[in-house]
Parts: structure tokens; sequence; C-alpha cells
């Protein structure tokens, strides 16, 4: 039986990895600029958050009023991830906003120790050392993308931010509840932007194609897979879901390579410096899950 369960969560581990990666495909296919579709992205998602747990689930979504103010900081901070990344895709492509992403290991590697209060971990540094290496070849060989490898990396840093941010919420109210408050007040921030600067009222220009594939962006794209990442942590450990996610930027420049031709063809020097920064990811998971079975067995 916990086989069987270990399975399912591991196919459905990979439906997201799979969802996350074609979430840039649709990027480029919707029309709108990276503001407005980040607004609608975050407006309709969390709609259908809201719907899900007080009306299918009947949850509480009380929160306290100093929990919901950080909330709306940690979602400012998605905010900025997610404009940085689709204004990545809107300038370059799909390829170099993806590749870029790999940039968080070294966010990581010192946001987090000063967040947390613990040293920082050398192989973290050094891995990270080799990604921006690579990303540095990347930015010579694609110079034409420059502007779009510069909001990849931007992107990586907020979406590194927000995540250990985050990842001090869990805890402090329902899963549901954070990431309801966090898309919430991500869209009330923009909101409050547009609103100040007038830019709001540009946005009935949307044609109705790109509302539908926003539509899908936002229930089957975002919405479904936050709860469902989530859940999983259930049935599979932190290790397998880091080394599964690792693959949202193979599938998404697989699928970009295929679906869009040549606006998506990179040179050699790009496929080969993006597989050493995946390779690298890999590498430093395998190292910390050795490490930990290594504490583990020191403490018995």
């Amino acid at each position: 039986m916990k086989s069987q369960l270990y399975k399912s969560a591991v196919f459905r581990l990979h439906l997201i990895v799979f969802l996350w990666g074609f979430t840039a495909i649709l990027g480029k296919l919707i029309h709108a600029e990276a503001m407005a579709l980040v607004f609608y992205r975050m407006l309709f998602a969390s709609v259908f958050l809201f719907l899900y747990l007080r009306v299918i689930k009947k949850r509480s979504i009380h929160v306290s009023k100093k929990i919901l103010l950080q909330l709306f900081g940690i979602g400012g901070l998605m905010a900025f991830h997610w404009l940085c990344f689709f204004y990545s895709i809107k300038v370059s492509n799909v390829s170099i906003a993806l590749s870029c992403l790999a940039t968080s290991t070294l966010f990581a590697s010192f946001i987090e120790p000063i967040i947390f209060r613990r040293k920082i971990d050398f192989y973290e540094v050094l891995i990270g050392v080799v990604i921006v290496i690579c990303i540095a070849v990347i930015f010579h060989a694609e110079l034409n993308y420059k502007i779009g490898i510069i909001a990849g990396i931007l992107c990586a840093f907020f979406g590194t931010l927000f995540s250990v941010l985050n990842g001090k919420m869990f805890g402090k109210t329902s899963s549901g509840n954070i990431i309801f408050y966090e898309i919430f007040g991500g869209w009330l921030l923009i909101t409050l932007f547009f609103l100040a600067t007038g830019s709001i009222f540009s946005f009935n220009e949307i044609s109705f194609r790109d509302l539908a594939l926003l539509t899908i962006l936002a229930s089957v794209f975002t919405a479904f897979p936050m709860f469902e990442s989530v859940n999983l942590m259930k049935y599979i450990s932190p290790f397998t879901l880091i080394l599964t996610v690792n693959l949202e930027p193979v599938y998404g420049i697989i699928f970009a390579y295929f679906i869009f031709g040549e606006s998506e063809h990179m040179s050699p020097i790009f496929y080969i410096a993006s597989l050493i920064m995946i390779l690298a990811i890999v590498a430093n998971g395998i190292i910390k899950a050795k490490r930990k079975k290594a504490e583990i067995i020191a403490q018995i």
C-alpha cells in the first residue's frame, strides 16, 4: 500500500513539474505585456483559491493582522518574481528565462543562512559560482538577449527571497491560507500601483483569447500545482521534491524548442552551459542528502 502511494505521489510530482515547465510556454503564447499578465494571473488564481477554500472545502481563512501583513509582503516578492520572469520571456525567449532560474542556487546559498541564522555552506557557494560562470558564458554567447538575462537573474533573486521567507511562514497558519493571501496580497499591491499610475485603465484592451489562456494559467498551472505540491510532502521527501523540480527548465526548454521553432533555437554553448547548471544543482541536492543521512546516523 505504501509503495503504491509513493508511486502515485512521484507521478503527481512529475505532473506538477510538467505543468510548471509549461507555464513559460503560456507566458509566450499570451500576447499581453508582463504587467497585465501577472495582474490577471494573480487575480484569477486568488479567486480560484478562495472558492476552493471557502466554498468547496469550507475552511476558515482567518489569520491575525500581523500574519496577514507578512503574507502580503511576501506576496509582493512573488509578484516581482513573476513580473521579471514573464518580462524576460517577452524581451528574449523561454529558454533564456528558464536557464536563468538556476542562479537561485547562488542566491539561496547566501539568503537562506542569513534569514535562518546558520553558517554559509561552502559547497552551496561553490556550486553557485559554477552556475554564475555558466550564466556569464551564456551572456557572452547570447549578447542580443542581455536584457532578458538580467530580468531572468532578477526573477531568480526575487524567487529565492520569496521561497526562503515563505518557509518561515509555514506552521503559522494553514498552507491554503498562506498561498491564498500571498497571491491575493501580490495582486493587491500591483493593483494599488496601477491605480496610482493610472495604467490599470488600459487593461480593458486585453483580448478574449488572452483571458482564456490566463484563466488556464491561473487555475491549472498556478492554483492546482501549489496545493498539490504541499499535499505531496506527506508522501515524498524534500530531497525528491527538489531534484524533480529541477526538471522544470528542462521540460520548458524542450517544449519551447519544438513549439516555437527557430525563435527558441539557441547556440550549442547555451545548451552545454545549461546542462552543466542542471548537473550542478542535482549534485548539490545529492551532497545535501548524503550529509543529512550522515547526521542522522551520527545521532543514533
